[in-house]
């Protein structure tokens, strides 16, 4: 059953993963944010390598995770005896909370900084930016995820949902297109859009310690975290220590978060 459900995780990440690449690349052309020169080597290459270290640690490890703890009836949302419907759509709220969570701690303490910076050193936002992430900090990222899944008994149907929604956002967020102020303005109360974390990518240190969701935008506004951005707003992106320069390429991004003089955010 186990193994079944784990090739079924596995294909609904990648087939909604693909769309939503897709989805982004033709919105990129039809309503584009700006010009740019999209670090595809360097990004597709952090990528893989981060895809293959992840598949030969546990390629689907929050199934495998939720799956075990939901036979033993453990967490939260299993101990309040919730139906699963209720159980998916709470859990999917509370995963992407600690997501928001985990975020803001990468941008305080400098040993997470270290590798989350690697993500912000894209000097063009563009789609394949929400793949650039150091494969330090997917590990490190692992056991907070897998915590997360037992301690709330997300059940392995919430994680799969959970997964692809939160896949999706992360795409399209990045995505260097603006969507239309109707639009946009519909949406922000709620979701997280490109040009609310555009901001987020900024150059500059105030920004980039705001708009710290993924899915949903009220986490920030919770905490007072959430700025403002328009679809039409230019803004510099990368990191501040580096403005103005290119994308590290990735023999330089991977060494990154060991080199000296890197920062934590103020």
């Amino acid at each position: 059953m186990f193994a079944s459900g784990e090739s079924g995780y596995q294909l609904a990440r990648a087939l909604s993963a693909a769309l939503a690449i897709v989805l982004a690349l033709a919105l990129e052309r039809w309503r584009p944010h700006r010009r740019l020169r999209p670090a595809w080597g360097a990004n597709l290459g952090l990528w893989v390598i981060g895809s293959f270290v992840m598949l030969s640690v546990c390629g689907a490890c929050g199934w495998i995770v939720a799956a075990w703890a939901a036979s033993r009836d453990l967490g939260l949302l299993a101990w309040l005896g919730l139906g699963t419907g209720a159980a998916i759509a709470i859990g999917v709220l509370a995963l992407d909370g600690v997501s928001w969570a985990w975020h803001r701690a990468n941008h305080r303490l400098r040993l997470l900084w270290r590798f989350h910076q690697v993500h912000h050193a894209d000097a063009a936002f563009h789609v394949t930016t929400a793949l650039r992430f150091h494969p330090g900090e997917l590990l490190l990222a692992l056991p907070v995820r897998l915590a997360a899944v037992v301690l709330l008994g997300v059940p392995p149907e919430g994680v799969l949902v959970f997964e692809v929604i939160f896949g999706i956002a992360n795409l399209m967020e990045h995505g260097n297109f603006d969507l239309s102020r109707r639009i946009e303005h519909a949406l922000r109360p709620v979701l997280v859009t490109p040009a609310l974390h555009r901001r987020h990518h900024a150059s500059n240190w105030s920004d980039l310690d705001t708009n710290f969701g993924t899915v949903f935008s009220f986490w920030d506004r919770l905490a007072r975290t959430f700025r403002s951005s328009e679809p039409g707003l230019r803004v510099v992106t990368g990191l501040p220590d580096r403005s103005g320069f290119e994308t590290p390429a990735l023999g330089e991004s991977l060494w990154l978060p060991f080199a000296r003089g890197s920062r934590r955010i103020r």
